[in-house]
């Protein structure tokens, strides 16, 4: 059986393909055009303990196997996340901190207004090699199987901080603490992680003030001020 996508991300069988070398557990591609992605389809179910666990360990996995550089996509194109478009540079900084701002948050901020707020955003991580992130991990791009086991759908992937992926998995739902355990097992986070998943949430909530407006704004703009202090 197989389920069919019409006019799919330009990046999303690349993506598709660059978490798969990475041990990721995505859907086979059947058929891959410019205007139709065909998949093979994940009968569902529900994600039991021991497919929480082992989402922790792909998830660790996936993101040690690393991108060339800080921006990297699966393949030549522009970066999308839905149909949010994006440049995604390779050669400005190897500095993710100064990325994330410069090439993630600020050009949505400058859409929508909230440039001189979103400027004054701390971003202090550790430093640490480009991971291969899926680049839009929320809880519905996480498909069960009847197996209990985790399937990963519709990535904007890309290289940057790992913690990227977890703050997005927290953002409309969850990470799931057998995840967590799981992910540390095989490459521990570093000091303080937890506190900054809002620093890498401003990213998804600036994407989605940007395509819906509304709520997000506000969001988006209470979590800067919040991050600028």
């Amino acid at each position: 059986m197989s389920f069919v996508k019409t006019d799919p991300s330009p990046l999303e069988a690349a993506g598709l393909r660059w978490l798969a070398d990475a041990g990721a557990r995505v859907p086979a591609i059947v058929e891959d055009s410019p205007r139709r992605l065909v998949l093979t389809r994940i009968m569902p179910g529900r994600l039991d303990t021991d497919g929480e666990e082992d989402l922790g360990r792909m998830l660790a996995a996936m993101h040690q196997a690393g991108a060339p550089h800080v921006g990297s996509l699966p393949a030549p194109g522009r970066f999308f996340v839905g149909r949010c478009e994006l440049d995604s540079p390779t050669d400005a900084t190897d500095d993710w901190n100064t990325y994330y701002l410069q090439h993630r948050c600020l050009p949505l901020a400058n859409r929508i207004g909230l440039s001189t707020v979103v400027e004054g955003v701390r971003v202090e991580a550790p430093v640490e090699p480009p991971a291969r992130l899926h680049g839009d991990l929320w809880s519905g791009n996480i498909l069960a199987d009847v197996h209990g086991r985790a399937w990963l759908i519709d990535p904007a992937a890309y290289g940057g901080h790992r913690e990227m992926d977890l703050a997005m998995l927290d953002l409309f739902g969850r990470i799931p603490d057998r995840t967590a355990a799981a992910y540390e097992e095989v490459t521990p986070l570093a000091d303080g992680w937890r506190e900054r998943i809002g620093l890498w949430q401003l990213f998804p909530l600036l994407v989605h003030a940007v395509l819906f407006d509304g709520g997000y704004l506000r969001q988006a703009r209470d979590l800067a001020l919040e991050l600028a202090r």
